[in-house]
Parts: C-alpha cells; structure tokens; sequence
C-alpha cells in the first residue's frame, strides 16, 4: 500500500521528462529562424535579424533585456557587417571569418545543434547563423537586470565585511574567488529543473573536501526531481537527511566569508543562480550558536557571547512551558511570595493558564509575520504599536496576566538571537506548552529527550549532526563554547577532526 501510495504521488508530482530529439543546425538562415519561432513565438522579447554583406547572408538571434547592447553593437555588429567575405568559397569559412573579427575578450563557442542553442540564447548570448553553413556561433554578451552587492540582512556582523550574495551568479562565484586565490578551489555547474534550467555551483577545495561527499552531494543535485527552482530552498530537502526532523543538516548563509571558512573547514557549498543565499554540507547543530565576530575579537569576548546564545535558545524554547506547567501542576518549585503574586494575577484572567500563553504566542507570531511581509516603512511600526498596544490593552482588560506577557516577551526575543533557529525554536515552544499544560514537567523532559534523540540520529554525509558533543571529538573542542587563540585554531588539525576525514 505505501508503495503504491508513493507511485501515484510521483506520478503527480514528479515532472515527465521527455528526453526531445537532436535537431542539426541548417545551412538555410530562413530554415533555422523557422524552427526557433516554432518554439519560441510568441515571445515578444526575443529579436531575429537578418543581414547580407557581399552577398552572404547572416542572421541574429538574441534576447531583448538580457545582452549588453554597447557590446554586441561595437564589438560584434559593427565588425561582421563591415566584414570581406566576396573570395570566400563557402558558408564555412565565411562563419570562420567573420567569428575571427569578433573581439577576443568575447566568449564564442560553436554550435552544432539547434536544440542546445535555444538553451544558451535564452541565457543572453547572442545567436548568429551564416547561410551555407551547418554551424552556428555563440557570442557571450550577457548582461542581466541584478542588484548590487549590499550588506546582509539577516547576518549582519559588527566587524566582518559588508559584503553578501546578490543574486547575479558570476557575481557569487566571485566573492569566493576574491577570497580563496588558489586552484584547489573547484567550481562545478550542474543544471536543475526540467524546465528553468537553474544552474548550480558546487564549490569545494579539493585538498580538504570529503570525495566521497562531493559525489554524493553532485549525484543528490542531478537527481532532484522538480520542474522550476526558483531557490536554494528547493535543493535543501534534497541534500538532507532522509530521517524526519526538526533539524536540517544542510547550513545557509548570504555572506561569502562565511561560505569561505566552511570551504576551508572542508564542507561544500552549493550556490543557485538567482538567490542570495548559499547552502553549505555538512552542517552541525553547534554551528549556530558561532558567528564570524566570535573569530575577530578576543576569546574570552566569543566564551561569553556563545554562552548568551546558548541560554537565549533554552529562553526560548522552555520558559513559556515551564511557567504554564508551573502554575498548573508545579507551584512548590518557586518562592511563595512570588507564587502569591502569579496565583493573583491569573485569578483574574477567565482563560486557563496553558490557553492564554497559547493565544498570546500565537498573537505574537502573527504580529512578527505582519512586520515581516509588509513594506519595511510601516512594516516595524506594525510590529512596535501591535506588540506595545495589543500587550497593554490585554492586560488592562484582564484577558491575560502582566506575569506571563513578562515570559512571553523574554521568549519572544530569546528566540531572535539565534536566527537560523528561530523556526525550530517558535514550534518547539507551541509543543511546550500544550505539554506543560497537559503534563507537567515530566512531558516537557520527555519531549527534549525525543527532541535530543532525533538530533542524535541525524548523520548526513557520515557526520554526526551532534559533533563534536557526541560523538567526543577534543580536538574540536577549541571551537567549541570557549573558542582557542588564532595561533592554536588556524590549523588543519581542527577541520580534520570536525568533518572526520
């Protein structure tokens, strides 16, 4: 039965792919232009043009928006049409010809069949065909729409660089080059998506790089099955663990120096073309607790900074469930001058204690995703007067207690210090809280017990998502909470003994 279930939900949604039949370039200019407009009208965007000079006769084809017009005019246009072509004998050494004429900083790359030409024009190279020639010649002039390189939004560093992805791939590819100038660095295309043909850039060192997860992480990408990627997003499920969980072992990040020290650690980093955003294997659970400040100032400063994120997280995830357990089943664990005060304040509330952290935890999350999703104007002047406005009239009209808008507050912004975990860390404290509600403290334990369990289970690419914790790796242990002086860490001994070569 689960067998037949998983057929007929790939047969929905896993594309056809029809593999279509080579079609050879045509001596006849009017013949090729014929066989693209079949596949290609009606597009408004895409240009055809046809000249003779000396009684040859050539044809353009190009993508309108998508090639630099000051380049393909003075560096391509002008000198084939001003071109000799009378002594030629034929279409092939005219094409030869008036290829040669082109500039030599101009990509050129011949084409034998019309199938894989209609490929590359649409990426923005221009298209010329010679009557009496059975080739066609590429032109790289590809010039897209992109934004500049600008600082990261979501991991924005006191004293790292200013500096993230855009989404232009050869830009991001770049970043990496700018910073890692050496040939061990390998770069390797593969395309995704029957139909968006997405390129994607598996960077690597070699000298450091697992082969065997290079392959494996190469094989997963060609074998995603979907028919646009418009992210990297789509990708992560791909490269994964195949364990259900909470959990990804894939990392991302939007800032190049970041990609970089996962690279020289000897991780993988798959960059998609049209995102901001890197993906990274191997990824551990620790990692999120480090930033790149942590690497530029004093050790002792990293010590205390990854011991505030690690009590931040545990904020965030158990102090609503704790208090919805304590007021329910717990009430001998806290003072009794400060449990008088709570007993008071919730005496006057109508709504069970479990219920109004649920309802206030909710509110919160729909107030952050209305800041989130609006225009950036208005959009933190909705999160401020929501938060602000819709907390105080609560708790003056008695629907919930000052106590526990306190515990949601300090959750609420616990969870912003982490935010590659805040995800994790809002669904994990929902769960919490029915449970604490339900159960007491023992179901809290027990759910973090599972929680730990499954964490412990996830090993993709033969590393232990829980490395170095467990399994006990001491060499890793300098960059653990209390980071080692650069004259200890900048070594390979460490990656080595992360990745376990």
């Amino acid at each position: 039965m689960k067998k037949w279930y998983r057929e007929k939900i790939n047969e929905i949604t896993v594309p056809n792919i029809e593999h279509e039949e080579k079609v050879p370039v045509k001596p006849e200019v009017s013949e090729n232009f014929k066989y693209l407009k079949s596949k290609l009208n009606p597009s408004f965007d895409v240009k055809y043009r046809s000249n003779e000079v000396d009684g040859v006769k050539f044809g353009f084809v190009m993508l309108d928006g998508m090639c630099d017009n000051e380049i393909l005019t003075e560096q391509i246009m002008i000198p084939i049409l001003r071109g000799h072509y009378k002594e030629l004998s034929d279409g092939e050494r005219v094409l030869e010809t008036a290829s040669n004429n082109i500039s030599g900083s101009i990509d050129k790359s011949i084409q034998f069949e019309l199938n894989s030409t209609i490929r590359e024009m649409l990426s923005g190279n221009l298209l010329m065909f010679v009557e009496g020639s059975s080739r066609a010649v590429l032109f790289g002039v590809q010039k897209f729409p992109q934004r500049s390189i600008s600082e990261p939004d979501s991991e924005t560093q006191e004293r790292g660089s200013k500096e993230g992805f855009s989404e232009s791939f050869k830009d991001n590819v770049a970043l990496l080059r700018r910073r890692i100038r050496t040939p061990v660095l390998k770069t390797e295309i593969i395309e995704v998506g029957t139909t968006s043909k997405t390129r994607v850039c598996v960077a690597y060192l070699s000298d450091r790089a697992n082969e065997e997860t290079v392959a494996s992480v190469k094989k997963k990408i060609k074998n995603s099955t979907f028919d646009v990627c418009l992210g990297s997003g789509y990708l992560e499920p791909f490269l994964g663990s195949e364990i259900p969980s909470l959990f990804s072992g894939v990392g991302s990040t939007e800032r190049p120096d970041v990609l970089t020290a996962k690279l020289s650690e000897g991780k993988i980093g798959i960059i998609t073309d049209g995102t901001p955003y890197a993906l990274f294997v191997p990824h551990i659970f620790t990692e999120n607790f480090h930033s790149l400040d942590d690497y530029l100032k004093k050790p002792y400063y990293a010590f205390a900074i990854r011991m505030l994120k690690i009590i931040a997280f545990f904020i965030g995830i158990f102090l609503p469930g704790f208090y919805v357990a304590i007021c329910t089943f717990h009430q001998e664990v806290i003072p009794e001058t400060m449990i008088f005060d709570i007993c008071l304040q919730e005496s006057l509330v109508p709504l069970p204690v479990m219920i109004e952290v649920l309802t206030m935890h909710t509110v919160f999350e729909i107030v952050k995703e209305a800041g989130l999703r609006m225009p950036r104007s208005i959009g933190n002047a909705v999160s401020i007067v929501g938060a602000l406005v819709i907390g105080d009239a609560a708790v003056s009209a008695g629907i919930v207690a000052a106590p526990m808008l306190i515990v949601m507050g300090m959750a609420a912004v616990s969870s912003f210090v982490i935010p590659s975990l805040y995800d994790i860390s809002s669904l994990l404290r929902a769960v919490l809280i029915v449970v604490g509600g339900v159960s007491g403290f023992f179901g809290i334990m027990l759910v973090f017990a599972v929680v730990v369990i499954n964490m412990a289970s996830i090993s993709p690419y033969k590393v232990p998502f829980t490395s170095p914790l467990s399994p006990t790796k001491t060499g890793a242990w300098r960059d653990l909470l209390f980071r080692a002086d650069w004259r200890k860490l900048g070594t390979k001994r460490l990656q080595t003994d992360r990745l376990d070569k």
